[in-house]
This record gives C-alpha cells, sequence and structure tokens, in this order.
C-alpha cells in the first residue's frame, strides 16, 4: 500500500468517526470534546513537543513513533476544520513549482 493510500484510509476512517461518532472511539472523543477545536490543537501542540524531544535525544524509534502520533493529530484537525486531503496535496504541489 503507498503512503498516500494509507493516509487516505485514515483520513477515511476519521471522517467516518466525524459523521458517525462512537462513544468509546477516541477519535469521535477529540472531534466532539467539551473544549471543542482546543482539546485537538492541545494534542497537536503536545505530539510536537514529544517529537521535538525524541528528535533531540537522537531515539530514531521515539520519532518514528511520535511522528505519526502528530500526523494523526493534523490528520484529525483537517476533518474537524473539513479541508480534504487533496487541498493538501495540491498546496504542496502548487510550492514544488
Amino acid at each position: 500500500m503507498s503512503d498516500n493510500m494509507i493516509l487516505d484510509e485514515v483520513y477515511e476512517i476519521l471522517m467516518d468517526r466525524k459523521n458517525n461518532p462512537k462513544p468509546e472511539s477516541y477519535t469521535s472523543k477529540l472531534l466532539y470534546h467539551e473544549k471543542g477545536l482546543n482539546a485537538i490543537l492541545e494534542k497537536i501542540g503536545e505530539e510536537s513537543i514529544e517529537l521535538i524531544l525524541a528528535a533531540k535525544d537522537g531515539k530514531k524509534e521515539e520519532i518514528i513513533y511520535e511522528t505519526a502520533d502528530l500526523i494523526y493529530h493534523i490528520l484529525v484537525l483537517l476533518v474537524k476544520m473539513d479541508i480534504k486531503l487533496e487541498e493538501i496535496w495540491n498546496e504542496m504541489e502548487r510550492r514544488r513549482r
């Protein structure tokens, strides 16, 4: 499976949690948290710091783990804000030119 396909698959799962919330789902809890958007933003901040610390310590496995956490939480933000992955890819393509 290609990298984009994995991101697309995770994004679709997150969209499903937004459209069909499940009380036991961590994603649903984030999307519908009483703090609203701030809950997601706090997690992005937390995961960013954890990634920075892992990189500072040169711990490859932790860098990989924390990067995955950060990407997940960024995807949750995109879903919350109704931003499609295609919009991100288009922006990256624009910058490449």
